[in-house]
């Protein structure tokens, strides 16, 4: 079965806001069956424009990628996000 993903493209708009989001999702998160592959490291954007952070956190399937960002507890801990980053979040499934 193809792993799912959650990737997040993030550009943070309050710096004092952000941290708590990413102190309270992680836990959440990873008690959901999620391992985080990339987190806001290095980038470059050879082409085109996108924000400045970039998350892609893996799940065991697609389903569980699925139900781990529609969770009601992460729901509540993601408004801090959403008040604190301007923010694309995709759901995809992996490659088998």
């Amino acid at each position: 079965m193809p792993k799912g993903y959650i990737i997040g493209h993030i550009t943070v708009t309050d710096p004092e806001a952000y941290p708590e989001y990413v102190r309270r999702d992680t836990p959440i998160l990873q008690n959901l069956g999620a391992k985080f592959i990339v987190r806001g490291g290095k980038s470059e954007v050879p082409e085109g424009e996108t924000f400045e952070r970039h998350v892609v956190i893996e799940f065991p399937s697609f389903e569980a990628a699925k139900a781990a960002y529609y969770d009601p507890e992460y729901q509540e801990v993601a408004e801090i996000r959403r008040a604190s980053a301007d923010s694309v979040i995709i759901l995809v499934e992996g490659h088998e």
